[in-house]
């Protein structure tokens, strides 16, 4: 029996089509394909009750890109369309990390998500904004966790032990995810992601915004794929060789801070004769004679003894002076032997919590040259810093599935690509010699100076020069560089004293050892 279609020919070649479109779009969104994009559309809504349209969706790409029977993973993504055409190249915000997943700032539920979502939509007059996500932890695809043991509280750290404990980690994050090939989440890889990105929303060439690692994934880009990138501006600079940082530059970043911390008239009467630098000498001497017991309060009201020491002390130096003010009353505290408030942090930082397994799977693989290897363990600053931020990792490398990025790919190389770098003389996460370094290999670069800023994002070294964020929106724009200074000062911060009344002036500079 014959089935005639009641509306004609054309209607019934309308329905077949729309038919098969249907069992098309139905097959494609239950199999998706390598390169194949999924796309939500939402609104927001600004503080001020404007509403902004945007696009959320998932990017599918093959887990290992070396394998061609490799499962697809899902790397999330955002787009902010611009108010109006400009003509710009799009820009693509890479985030910091690796593990720093951004995409719940369209929640609004947080500040730091507001505040986040604010700084996207100031890009509207620059042209469409694309936020993406990193391989192996973004909020449209997997997250890749294990939970690190608890380290012991009855002996201070130690690399040796740090090292065995980060093998360990390598070991069990292979065996608890069997169905996973850990080996492809490199920094290549991610590169490769935003190149997909790319072509999947329909662009031909694009820009580069980015901080920290988001600078060195950037970085990759460009190696990886020079022809699609427009123009870069980043901060925070991470060189593809520099993964691992020098400790003599991060001590000269500290001796900065120091230089004004010396002057400052609240820290004047806790500061012992040679200034800030010099309690710091006599606190490495202190903890590497001999470790101290710190009886401290836990969050569940027990009461525990931690023993911490010259490593501990070394490490915590480091991380406390992000925070430029606060710095030097952690410094004091420990000089005049008040201990308890970093014996309670030590103290949760050895408890058992998630660890994020984009972060050694990438950076061990990256790792460095020989030539980078030899200074970093031989610096002269290790007895001051130690080694804890490098040993652990390039001695474990092995351990870690990803492949070794190979010297090729780490290299410093000219590029005729326009970029911007921002950097601040205060970092102590990357110091500011990563970026002067950068910037020779980019004749048509230029270099911001930032006096006295921080392991900050472009726009907030900026914050105070409204017309140098100006001239980054047009260099995003157009390319031009110009009306761009080569350097920023900001202000001499209110440093934070010690919570405890400065020493008697006949023994100010007399440091307790207890």
């Amino acid at each position: 029996m014959q089935f005639r279609y009641p509306f004609g020919s054309i209607a019934a070649a309308f329905v077949c089509f729309l038919a098969g479109a249907l069992l098309s779009l139905t097959a494609h969104a239950a199999t998706p394909k390598a390169g194949d994009i999924a796309i939500e559309k939402g609104v927001v809504h600004r503080a001020d009750g404007s509403s902004v349209p945007y696009e959320i969706g998932t990017l599918y790409v093959p887990e290992n890109r070396q394998s061609p029977t490799s499962r697809l993973i899902g790397v999330g993504f955002a787009r902010l369309k611009a108010k109006a055409p400009t003509g710009a190249p799009p820009v693509f915000w890479l985030p910091g990390g690796p593990g720093l997943s951004v995409l719940d700032a369209f929640d609004g539920q947080s500040p730091a998500a507001r505040s986040r979502l604010d700084s996207w939509l100031s890009y509207a007059g620059v042209g469409d904004l694309v936020v993406i996500e990193q391989r192996g932890y973004t909020v449209r695809g997997e997250r890749l966790e294990i939970t690190a043991p608890a380290a012991p509280l009855d002996r201070p750290s130690s690399i040796e032990a740090q090292t065995a404990a980060t093998v360990a980690l390598a070991k069990a994050a292979v065996k608890a995810n069997p169905t996973k090939d850990l080996s492809g989440y490199t920094i290549a890889a991610c590169a490769e992601d935003v190149n997909d990105l790319r072509r999947a929303l329909g662009y031909d060439r694009i820009s580069l915004f980015g901080g920290s690692f988001g600078s060195q994934w950037s970085f990759a880009v460009m190696r990886s794929h020079p022809e699609i990138v427009a123009r870069a501006v980043l901060s925070a600079i991470e060189p593809l060789d520099y993964g691992y940082d020098m400790p003599s530059q991060l001590f000269a970043t500290m001796e900065r801070i120091a230089f004004d911390a010396d002057k400052d008239t609240g820290l004047a009467p806790y500061l012992p004769k040679g200034g800030l630098m010099a309690a710091i000498r006599t606190l490495e001497e202190r903890f590497a004679g001999a470790p101290v017991q710190v009886k401290v309060k836990g969050d569940d009201g027990q009461d525990r003894t931690i023993v911490l020491g010259q490593v501990d002390f070394q490490s915590a130096l480091l991380e406390e002076a992000s925070d430029a003010e606060s710095w030097p009353a952690f410094v004091l505290s420990l000089y005049y032997g008040h201990n308890d408030a970093w014996a309670k942090t030590a103290l949760e930082e050895r408890q058992a919590q998630p660890y994020k397994l984009i972060g050694p799977l990438i950076d061990t693989s990256l790792g460095s040259s020989p030539a980078r290897e030899f200074q970093l363990r031989n610096d002269a600053a290790v007895p001051l810093l130690g080694t804890a931020g490098f040993v652990p990792y390039i001695d474990s490398a092995k351990d870690w599935p990803t492949p070794d990025m190979g010297d090729a790919f780490r290299a410093f190389t000219p590029s005729d690509i326009p970029v911007l770098l921002v950097h601040g003389d205060w970092d102590t996460s990357t110091p500011l010699e990563n970026m002067l370094t950068q910037l020779a290999y980019f004749p048509k670069g230029r270099g911001i100076v930032v006096h006295r800023g921080g392991h900050d994002g472009t726009f907030y070294q900026l914050r105070n020069e409204p017309a140098a964020k100006n001239a980054v929106h047009a260099f995003l724009r157009t390319g031009e560089l110009k009306d761009l200074p080569s350097e920023i000062t900001l202000e001499v911060p209110k440093f934070k004293v010690p919570a405890f009344a400065p020493p008697a002036p006949q023994t100010s500079g007399t440091a307790k050892t207890s």
